[in-house]
């Protein structure tokens, strides 16, 4: 027995304490996610306002992290037992020995971009040489970058990083102190705000030949090995909040706004309505939220292989599993 608590604790997780002895013990999980509160957030405020995670036995600690690199490394340390990352920065981290895999998808379509003003010169990828590109070291734009720049022909030694945290971002574009900023798609209402509507202008990858899996839910191989049964439990958990954000979305704003007052829910609604976009697709239809499917998970490997510098080319089996995965249907509201 004390060894399973030794094992769970190693893994991001302990026991609650000061339970009633009637009370069944809570298990402390803490989740990171790959940013900062926002909209694509809000299904697991949802999850937790909603007991979901409550009713499995898990404690949920939802964490702040500074990209899909920031998270994978907390998951891969044990910081963390399960996490959020966007999976084209998984791939590259596991050729580099993170022991960690995707085990469930949540954006099924990419979000991948790069902003820039309306009266900027940058007009394509080739545009960016000789200009300033913002992002924090672990964004995940930031380190597939030298993929997106060998699939458009972009000599990634004439592209200057601007390090940044990750709230400095829109900031850092509105200001001008930097060319261009890497960035989801879906951040669109917090670039118009600081920009004005119509001066934010996107570069989406998957209009440039990098349409790939995205934001992920992913765990550690100890995890998956140790706890199969609390991985089971909290993707359950969490897709039942992703389907409650789509079928009342109203409801899952009012939940976030209890749970962090500061968001600004007329740039959040938005925001979590471009992510829930992004997940109206035939393959959720078909297989239920979060499924991952092997054909298009495969493919996003290879263009990682095929288009980045990494140690070692990774195998698709070494990636994914759907193992653990719930049969959350998609609402027939969301439905393509």
């Amino acid at each position: 027995m004390k060894r399973a608590l030794c094992a769970l604790a190693v893994l991001g997780f302990g026991l609650g304490m000061g339970l009633p002895a009637s009370a069944q013990p809570m298990t402390k999980v803490v989740f990171a996610l790959n940013w900062f509160a926002v909209g694509d957030h809000a299904a697991y405020w949802v999850a937790l306002e909603k007991g979901y995670y409550r009713e499995k036995g898990l404690d949920v600690e939802l964490q702040n992290s500074k990209g899909s690199g920031d998270s994978i490394a907390k998951v891969d340390t044990g910081r963390a037992a399960i996490g959020l990352a966007d999976a084209a920065v998984v791939i590259p981290a596991i050729s580099r020995g993170a022991r960690v895999r995707v085990v469930g998808v949540v954006f099924d379509k990419t979000p991948l971009n790069i902003w820039v003003w309306k009266d900027s010169p940058i007009r394509s990828p080739k545009d960016l040489e000789g200009k300033t590109l913002a992002a924090p070291p672990g964004d995940a734009q930031r380190q597939l970058f030298p993929a997106f720049a060998k699939v458009n022909g972009i000599d990634p030694n004439k592209v200057k990083w601007v390090s940044i945290e990750p709230a400095a971002k829109i900031v850092s574009l509105a200001e001008k102190r930097v060319d261009a900023v890497a960035d989801y798609t879906t951040g669109l209402p917090f670039y118009e705000k600081a920009m004005g509507k119509g001066n934010a202008v996107m570069m989406p990858w998957a209009s440039y030949g990098f349409d790939m899996y995205s934001m992920s839910i992913i765990a550690s191989e100890k995890t998956m090995r140790e706890a199969p049964k609390l991985l089971r439990d909290f993707l359950e958990a969490s897709y039942k909040g992703w389907r409650d954000a789509m079928e009342q979305p109203k409801a899952a704003l009012e939940i976030f706004k209890k749970r962090v007052p500061e968001i600004d829910l007329s740039i959040i609604e938005p925001n979590m309505r471009m992510g829930l976009d992004l997940m109206r697709t035939e393959r959720y239809a078909k297989n239920g939220i979060g499924w991952i499917e092997q054909a298009k998970m495969c493919q996003s490997v290879e263009l990682i292989n095929s288009a980045m510098d990494i140690p070692r080319k990774v195998r698709c089996e070494e990636v994914f599993t759907t193992d653990f995965l719930p049969r959350i249907d998609l609402p027939k509201s969301m439905r393509p």
